[in-house]
């Protein structure tokens, strides 16, 4: 009898704290028009969508990258992400999401979702609800090929055979399929899905250096983010694929704390800087950026910019506002290395100016670059049924 009573108890405790989750805290509510602006979204037919995760760190912040592809499951895209705690690490090895290297997200479940579909152990804003914790940048792709795409596909669910299996030495890695920050991350498996799996037989993809048989990497050699999205972005300019750039901006207001990280620290008061390529920038605060490599990146994303997507902080739900017309790649990375140049030099030298250059968003406080107000005449809303 106490022990029925005792298992009410904790029934109605657990009832009560998932209800008590607020919004943009892991299982809390989600936002309630997902389907409907994801909808709204793939109304463009993009094949591709490369999502860049902007850092949160105060400095060295490399942020995330990963690939969507149209159509993998029904109604949405299917996002691959290489796991951070796919380590092997002794650490890691209960309490985290270990089974897959490159793991298979549905992307309105790793962009809005507070409940993972994966496991339980998924990560609450990595491998779902990114947006509770950064903002993203999406760079959709025209015209891929469906072969391109399967190939793409085929390639990550080999990376996880090779992971499974404890493979070593392969054609994209040297040493021990398992993640590591700087010798294989989420750059160096996105960018060998395209290398290898994809055939961009001319894609640069760098492997940093272990010396002398010791843990000792020569950072300066590793795929960053950032970088490896320009390299990929330029590949599809090359082929004459059409780009455009959706950019979805963080929830400011979750107070979740990840209880896995040592330092806690809520969502709402996490950095939210633009991804760093590695440059002096690398430590320099969101806001501060000067490198020409950084400036260029931000100048092309702009450039490329079509639509925003934020939570309304009043209404809690998804608004999409479609700020102006994406340039060419080829006028965007023209006027981005123009702006870049002059910007950066004129940072060199330490004088005062007008930057001719405009960032896509780098500092938390980003909602001004795509000029939201809450009576827009723009803004799309959702359906009333």
């Amino acid at each position: 009898m106490r022990l029925a009573i005792w298992l009410v108890v904790v029934a109605v405790l657990w009832s009560g704290a998932v209800v008590a989750a607020s919004f943009g805290s892991k299982g809390g509510p989600d936002p309630a028009n997902i389907d409907h602006i994801t909808d709204l979204l793939r109304e463009d037919p993009y094949d591709l969508e490369l999502l860049i995760s902007f850092g949160t760190s105060k400095g060295g912040s490399a942020g995330h990258i990963a690939l969507a592809i149209r159509d993998e499951v029904p109604g949405d895209d299917l996002v691959y992400s290489a796991n951070f705690y796919a380590d092997r690490a002794r650490r890691h090895a209960t309490g985290f999401y270990t089974n897959d290297l490159m793991v298979a997200i549905p992307k309105k479940e790793y962009l809005y979702k507070t409940v993972s579909s994966v496991a339980q152990t998924a990560s609450f804003g990595l491998d779902f609800g990114e947006i509770y914790k950064r903002s993203i940048i999406g760079v959709r792709v025209y015209g891929v090929p469906a072969s391109d795409k399967a190939a793409l596909a085929a390639y990550f669910k080999r990376i996880n055979y090779d992971y499974h299996r404890r493979a070593r030495n392969t054609e994209y890695h040297r040493g021990e399929i398992k993640y590591d920050y700087l010798r294989l991350n989420c750059a160096k498996t996105i960018g060998a899905a395209f290398k290898f799996g994809a055939n961009y037989r001319d894609l640069d993809v760098t492997s940093a250096r272990v010396l002398s048989g010791r843990r000792v990497v020569a950072a300066a050699t590793a795929n960053v983010p950032t970088e490896m999205a320009m390299k990929l972005i330029e590949e599809w300019g090359k082929r004459g694929y059409g780009m455009d750039v959706v950019l979805y901006k963080k929830y400011g207001g979750s107070s979740y704390v990840d209880p896995h990280e040592d330092e806690k620290v809520a969502f709402k008061d996490l950095p939210n800087r633009f991804p760093s390529v590695l440059s002096l920038d690398f430590r320099r605060e969101e806001g501060a950026y000067q490198d020409f490599d950084n400036l260029f990146a931000m100048y092309l994303l702009y450039n490329l910019g079509k639509y925003s997507v934020r939570v309304n902080e009043r209404t809690l739900l998804l608004e999409i506002e479609k700020e102006k017309d994406p340039m060419t790649y080829q006028e965007a990375a023209r006027l981005a290395n123009r702006s870049a140049r002059s910007d950066s030099e004129n940072f060199r030298r330490h004088l005062e100016f007008r930057p001719r250059g405009t960032r896509i968003g780098e500092t938390p406080d980003n909602t001004h670059l795509y000029n939201f107000t809450d009576d827009s005449a723009m803004k799309i809303q959702p359906n009333k049924d």
